[in-house]
């Protein structure tokens, strides 16, 4: 088996493989970097024009992973993708609001070629998609007579997550994609194989990052509760951006189940956005495939209200209430990034963090920076000093690294190639990985460069 990393930053953002298996050339995922602009977000696709690609696979429908298909597609009009069956009802959604979003960039910052593709693009690719349930066997052949197996396997994370593995001739290939093994209010954990692959692909997200053991999921949930209790108690505004796919859903899920135990103070709550549309998708998903367990009649029960429309940068809405809005990193220019502006100068208020930060995102710097220092909301154009509390709570969506690092020794591959992950993170593992499995060729891909493994 060849492989080429086209992401051309690494670490996390672009997220797109190459693999030769055989003579089938195949492509996992296809994504955008989100802090990247224009090309520069996309994959490099220069190492594979002119091949002929047997098979895109999406492991799930998260940006970094579906935000360049319409791209890869226009390159490769014949090439056929799968998916989950639950990705394949959201995978459309998540496309046309990444047109509706670069629509809007162009506008503000004027980006040259925004947007990349168009709704009509995306509406005439419905056909190409493809949806396969968990756990079905699909063979596919190739061009030249070879042919490989694959079976998607619930992977955590978010809805329609899938692991993936493919069989050719004797030889098992398995790839994470983005893993969570904790059940989720709103999803079940990651239902993995067990048993040696030849060849493990597999995630580093949270390599950099310890969970110490009072911080296990379930008592993090509680002191999510109780930070938004003291912070409505003490006359504040408590904000928990978070991403529109999973982590909107599984927060609300987590709000409902304390407010019908009364263990959550009255208060309003704001919500809106795309995640708030991906509340029907999901609850449609949770009825047809029996891979989710979201009610979108716990938003009628919580008396939602949609976030005020006009959010004005350094402005305290001072309403003594609860936001969950995007985005999860306070990536420039979106609600919750607006909102913090306002919010991080009032020390009643509370910014909670539920989920990965980059720490080059705004959201990423906030956690680092010190209580009592500045921050500069560069497009807000808003300096503030930080006096709102600031919280992290252990709540990601991605498996914790003792979990992975497990996951990987029962594996015994002759070979780990690491992804989605920072250098520091990688790192972990690769000295981990080296220690446990001395025998195994640990490879941490150079992007653009080809490995034969």
């Amino acid at each position: 088996m060849k492989l080429t990393d086209l992401n051309r930053y690494g670490a996390i953002g672009a997220n797109c493989a190459h693999l030769q298996i055989g003579t089938l050339n195949i492509v996992i995922d296809s994504g955008l970097h989100p802090k990247k602009t224009g090309r520069d977000a996309t994959p490099d696709f220069s190492k594979i024009r002119g091949v002929h690609l047997d098979l895109i696979i999406i492991t799930h429908c998260h940006l970094d992973h579906i935000g360049s298909v319409p791209l890869l597609l226009r390159e490769h009009p014949e090439a056929p993708v799968v998916m989950t069956t639950s990705s394949a009802m959201l995978i459309e959604r998540m496309l046309h609001n990444s047109v509706s979003v670069m629509t809007r960039q162009k506008e503000e910052a004027n980006i040259p070629g925004y947007p990349l593709f168009t709704h009509e693009e995306i509406d005439r690719l419905r056909k190409r998609f493809t949806g396969i349930p968990f756990g079905q066997a699909k063979r596919i052949a190739g061009a030249k007579n070879d042919a490989i197996t694959i079976i998607l396997h619930p992977a955590g994370h978010v809805a329609g997550a899938a692991g993936v593995e493919i069989h050719h001739k004797h030889r098992q290939i398995f790839i994470t994609g983005d893993v969570l093994f904790d059940n989720q209010r709103t999803l079940p954990g990651a239902k993995f194989p067990a048993g040696h692959f030849d060849t493990l692909i597999m995630e580093t997200t949270r390599g950099n990052t310890e969970r110490p053991p009072e911080k296990a999921r379930s008592l993090e949930v509680v002191r999510l509760i109780d930070t938004i209790n003291e912070t409505i108690q003490r006359g504040g505004t408590c904000l928990i951006p978070v991403f529109a796919l999973g982590r909107q859903q599984e927060i609300l899920s987590i709000i409902h189940d304390a407010r019908k135990f009364r263990r959550l103070v009255d208060c309003p709550i704001y919500a809106s956005g795309l995640g708030m549309d991906l509340a029907d998708y999901l609850d449609e998903i949770s009825r047809k495939t029996k891979h989710a367990t979201f009610n979108r009649g716990i938003i009628k029960e919580l008396k939602i209200k949609p976030a005020p429309r006009k959010l004005n940068p350094g402005e305290d809405p001072k309403r003594n209430a609860l936001y969950i809005i995007s985005s999860g990193m306070l990536v420039e220019n979106t609600p919750s990034y607006i909102l913090a502006s306002g919010l991080i100068g009032n020390s009643n208020n509370t910014i909670c963090f539920v989920g990965y930060c980059d720490p080059e995102t705004p959201g990423g710097e906030i956690l680092a920076s010190r209580s009592g220092g500045t921050y500069l909301f560069k497009t807000a154009h808003v300096k503030a000093k930080i006096k709102a509390r600031v919280e992290k709570f252990e709540l990601s969506g991605h498996a914790d690294r003792e979990e992975l690092l497990q996951f990987a020794v029962q594996s015994a591959p002759r070979a780990i190639v690491l992804t989605h992950g920072e250098p520091a993170s990688r790192a972990w593992f690769a000295e981990r990985l080296a220690e446990a499995l001395p025998k195994t060729k640990i490879i941490d891909p150079v992007p653009l460069q080809e490995y034969q493994i």
